[in-house]
């Protein structure tokens, strides 16, 4: 087996050698360290399904409220429920723009296949679950241990993918695709919006009211 085999595949072995590279890399080969963080995105992103799934059927309700008390031209309370389905919505385009950004990460690294794809893949990979963090944090608290921890797993693959392959990181290739990873799925977060939610302009809104949701 070739040495790139062993270090991307093969359990590592136990001599003299290679317990001193285990004190800079203890964590073992490249390959199943990805599958299981490969993994661990795809939970987060069936529990981001799983909320995602909660706001709708939140939004749902709260619009059938706003349709009731403006069948009874009561606009006061109207208003009220509008802008709670503001937060409702705004809670929900960021847990769909959060998981189309992961499902993104988790499609790149089923495609890596040798240590320079690693580091050109989980480059960007950092900034965009950094970026996804920050934003979940606000809307599901408990998501900030399990994403930091997916966050340190592929940090500690990638140092160890440049230090194997001598790949210098290009941050600035690594920050645009970031953005552009975040952009795409913003961008197709607000069009699924508009698809799946009821659209309050048909129901006479003011443009005040609209313009919040």
């Amino acid at each position: 087996m070739s040495d790139f085999a062993k270090r991307w595949s093969s359990p590592q072995g136990e001599g003299v050698g290679e317990r001193i590279k285990g004190a800079v890399r203890p964590e073992g080969p490249l390959k199943p360290r990805i599958e299981q963080a490969t993994r661990q995105l795809q939970m987060q992103i069936t529990k981001l399904d799983n909320t995602a799934n909660k706001l709708k059927e939140k939004d749902n309700a709260t619009f059938s409220k706003i349709v009731n008390y403006l069948q009874k031209h009561d606009t006061d309370h109207a208003t009220v429920y509008a802008n709670e389905l503001a937060e409702i919505r705004k809670m929900y385009k960021m847990i769909s723009q959060a998981r189309l950004a992961l499902e993104q990460i988790v499609t790149r690294l089923s495609t890596v296949t040798d240590l320079g794809d690693v580091v050109v893949t989980l480059a960007p990979a950092m900034s965009v679950i950094r970026s996804v963090k920050t934003g979940l944090t606000q809307v599901m608290p408990a998501a900030e241990g399990e994403i930091s921890e997916i966050s340190s797993m592929l940090s500690s693959i990638l140092v160890d993918a440049g230090q194997m392959s001598g790949t210098t990181l290009n941050f600035e290739s690594a920050n645009e695709d970031a953005e552009k990873i975040l952009a795409e799925a913003s961008t197709l977060a607000e069009a699924r919006m508009k698809e799946k939610l009821p659209d309050l302009g048909t129901l006479g809104i003011s443009e005040g009211e609209k313009h919040q949701i």
